[in-house]
């Protein structure tokens, strides 16, 4: 919980709990800049105002992602003395040289410059085509039994499939359902972002087995596309200035792959519980007075995937929200807090229609890089299309309450969704 008058614990929401709720109250008790207690044991001051956050974004060479200007851990001087700064954990496990699959060019794990460039060659209305077949042949496999928990049948199935098809692996090819396979289980897919295995190291040996398969089918995929390009993601990165090895390209669509899935899967969910939940939202779908694509963007500015962003570190002394931000302080941006700031909000429900201000995707030289936004936009407004089409009678299957979060502060998804609906006879 929050101590008064002193820094707060960061943690994710408890059950039952909103991150509206816990950022009201930091607004409440601290204002537009909180000093947080993080999990690790460190502290940082935490950014909730949509000004505030976006003044951080914009000024890279004041509050910098470099580790080299840190100050005393943690800096906060009212929690004393404390740990030192763990190391960063790679977002799916290491590959059998012990280095991450990470990409060269890209900071922090993303994707560089020349997947951007990949990407955005991709066809926008094909990719749509594509991810259409996948979505009905899922709503197919389970439409008529009634029920389905749409997390892992449905949200998490389309968008790793999509990245796996953006990269030029196409769905009949006989390694197609082996690399989703095996990326599932490197990725720890069962919906809480840790491994379901029966012991720790056990789900991490079989990661890491996940990994080292997923990155031969790929290595070959890469081969073959060096000998024949074809107009993939995989023969634009391979045609790139930088020439890069077959290896790069590899840890290249591992860190594409890793970046987009999750966050568009959790965007998929996030709508879908809207639409089942809340009665204003759902209404205005199904009248017509929001289209799914407007839906979509609305559900960035009320229930955002990318809750917290942080990393960054004060390069001298400056003033942000009232408060006085010293050298090497750690800075951390809270997007869902500043995407419902009431400063911008007055009197009104946060989001709405075409409004794509929100900052969901961050800002400044950080922001996700286009055309990344565009093709997680047609991959969700696909998904939910289709199912919309296919199964309009669908409810939810317990009651909201229940539903149940993935314990994260960075992300904002569901474990599961279950629904119910008309059986389709075929």
């Amino acid at each position: 919980g929050f101590t008064a008058g002193g820094p707060a614990q960061l943690r994710a929401p408890a059950d039952g709990e909103s991150p509206a709720g816990i950022h009201a109250d930091l607004r409440r008790r601290h204002g537009r800049v909180a000093p947080v207690v993080t999990d690790d044991g460190g502290s940082a001051w935490l950014v909730l105002g949509y000004a505030e956050v976006s003044y951080v974004t914009a000024h890279d060479d004041l509050f910098v992602r470099d580790t080299r200007h840190r100050g005393p851990w943690p800096r906060a001087r009212e929690t004393g003395p404390g740990p030192a700064e763990p190391a960063t954990v790679p977002t799916v496990p290491t590959g059998p040289t012990g280095a991450p699959p990470s990409p060269g060019p890209g900071p922090h794990g993303r994707p560089g410059p020349s997947t951007a460039r990949a990407l955005a060659a991709v066809d926008q209305f094909e990719l749509a085509e594509v991810c259409r077949g996948v979505a009905r042949r899922l709503v197919d496999g389970f439409a008529g039994s009634g029920r389905a928990e749409l997390m892992s049948a449905y949200a998490r199935a389309v968008s790793l499939r999509a990245a796996v098809l953006m990269c030029g692996l196409p769905p009949d090819a006989d390694a197609f359902d082996g690399l989703v396979g095996d990326l599932r289980t490197a990725l720890a897919e069962d919906g809480t972002g840790r491994d379901a295995g029966t012991g720790r190291e056990a789900g991490e040996t079989r990661r890491l087995a996940a990994y080292v398969r997923a990155g031969e089918r790929l290595r070959r995929l890469v081969a073959a596309r060096r000998s024949a390009p074809r107009p993939d993601v995989v023969s634009r990165l391979l045609a790139d200035p930088v020439a890069p090895t077959d290896d790069e390209v590899v840890r290249e669509i591992l860190a594409l792959v890793a970046a987009a899935h999750r966050p568009t899967a959790d965007w998929i969910g996030n709508a879908l519980r809207l639409l089942l939940t809340d009665e204003r939202f759902a209404r205005d779908v199904s009248g017509g007075r929001l289209s799914v694509g407007q839906a979509l963007n609305e559900v960035l500015w009320l229930d955002t995937p990318a809750q917290n962003a942080g990393g960054r570190r004060a390069v001298r002394d400056t003033q942000l929200g009232g408060r006085r931000i010293r050298a090497g302080d750690r800075v951390l941006l809270s997007l869902a807090a500043a995407n419902t700031d009431p400063q911008i909000w007055p009197g009104e429900r946060p989001g709405g229609g075409e409004n794509a201000a929100h900052l969901s995707f961050g800002g400044g030289a950080h922001r996700c890089p286009y055309p990344a936004p565009l093709l997680a936009e047609v991959i969700a407004r696909t998904a939910v299309e289709t199912l919309l089409e296919r199964l309009p009678d669908t409810v939810l299957a317990v009651d909201p309450e229940r539903l149940v979060w993935r314990p994260s502060i960075r992300e904002r998804g569901l474990v599961a969704l279950p629904v119910r609906f008309t059986p389709v006879v075929r």
